[in-house]
């Protein structure tokens, strides 16, 4: 099972896990950095992230697609 990432920790969309030809169905670049706020209670698995550029909230993408940043990712 994938670690999930710690509330309020920074975190990236991992596009490695998901398949190429999904990739331009993301609002996210790889370059885009977030804050993650949790799972969404009624959608177990789906979280809520805000991204720290904008500070635009996203909703209902799978948990499981963002890790947290590694200190020199910062």
């Amino acid at each position: 099972m994938p670690k999930k990432p710690r509330i309020r920790a920074l975190v990236k969309f991992d596009f490695d896990d998901v398949p190429v030809e999904y990739h331009r169905k993301y609002p996210f670049s790889s370059e885009d950095r977030f804050v993650y706020l949790g799972d969404i209670l009624q959608m177990g698995g789906h979280s809520i992230v805000a991204r720290l550029s904008d500070g635009r909230v996203f909703c209902g993408y799978h948990t499981e697609n963002f890790v947290e940043l590694k200190e020199d990712e910062c």
